[in-house]
């Protein structure tokens, strides 16, 4: 009976650290994920609060670690990083998972190929990326089950949203913001095709019912050279519109230095975004409504991007079929 009693007991203590490791600890408040550079142009992972502070280094290594996505619950972080291959060559950057803390960094998959431009799958089963085939300048998205090596080919296009619903994913296809039905494969473009394209980097609310995104309204030059596109693309700027392709809101003004990178807040009020301020990239916030910007970042010559979590907004820690539906969408803005 006291083997019985000691056996049990270990067993015991052994499934809650295998459990653990499974469930990592997920913030309790909001924290937003960010890429800095220290000045020896090493990209790394950070961790800050919404409104700038606590700002912690969370990868610490030689590698480049870029473009970090929270899983819907929080409790794990994907990744984009060249630490299995040459550092510093964009072409053999791969995914990873790391615990919100930083800690147990593992690769995602067997095989090496260039994979970024994260999105989760609001149940947190399933990830989309963008393949980048480098030889072809082609860039493709694709669907993979997580712990699974199989990966599935939706279109060629890149910048994956997965909609809060899970029914859509927003990209970018042709250069055009494009809704893309994730089981029939049908596309919905989002601007009237008169618009110019360029429209780039779609980021949902919480609630599915907005995107924001990167756009240059302007007509592309018929030969765009270098020195033209470098001009052409200063103009990259910051746009908010409904699931349904109205009330399209320009939020920050083209005189400026360059703005992309957006993502909106889970309860979809503001929106970060990146720019250049004396010579640095800066990420920034936007109210939606007010049009008040606050400097979130002042570390390092480049600071990049950014992924919004939120626990109020997050998906239980045992995903339920029944809230992957536009009603989950409709209780989290009651």
């Amino acid at each position: 009976m006291k083997r019985m009693f000691i056996f049990s007991i270990t067993s015991l203590i052994l499934l809650c650290a295998k459990a653990g490791q499974v469930y990592a600890e997920a913030p309790t408040t909001p924290k937003i994920l960010f890429t800095s550079t220290a000045w020896d142009n090493n990209y790394e992972i950070y961790i800050m609060n919404p409104d700038g502070s606590e700002q912690v280094n969370l990868t610490q290594h030689r590698a480049n670690d870029v473009g970090a996505v929270w899983s819907p619950t929080g409790e794990q972080i994907l990744f984009v990083s060249d630490r299995g291959g040459n550092r510093g060559d964009v072409c053999d950057r791969d995914l990873y998972l790391m615990d919100p803390d930083g800690s147990n960094v593992r690769r995602v998959f067997k095989r090496e190929t260039h994979r970024d431009s994260l999105t989760w799958s609001p149940d947190g089963k399933q990830i989309a990326y963008t393949n980048v085939d480098w030889g072809k300048l082609i860039s493709t998205i694709y669907i993979a089950t997580l712990g699974e090596q199989e990966e599935e080919h939706l279109v060629e296009g890149r910048d994956p949203a997965w909609s809060p619903d899970g029914t859509e994913i927003a990209c970018a296809i042709d250069g055009r913001l494009t809704l893309l039905n994730v089981h029939t494969g049908a596309q919905k473009q989002l601007l009237p095709k008169k618009a110019m394209n360029w429209q780039y980097y779609p980021s949902w609310s919480a609630a599915g019912d907005k995107l924001a995104f990167a756009w240059n309204k302007h007509q592309i030059p018929p030969v765009l050279d270098r020195d033209l596109h470098n001009e052409w693309i200063k103009n990259l700027t910051i746009y908010i519109i409904n699931r349904d392709g109205t009330d399209l809101k320009q939020l920050i003004d083209e005189a400026g230095p360059r703005a992309d990178y957006p993502v909106l807040s889970p309860n979809g009020k503001e929106v970060l975004y990146t720019q250049e301020i004396n010579g640095f990239l800066q990420i920034f916030k936007v109210d939606v409504n007010s049009g008040i910007r606050t400097q979130l970042t002042h570390i390092g010559p480049r600071n990049l991007g950014g992924n919004w979590f939120d626990p109020a907004y997050a998906l239980p820690v045992s995903p339920q079929p029944q809230l992957l539906t536009t009603t989950w969408g409709e209780l989290k803005r009651e």
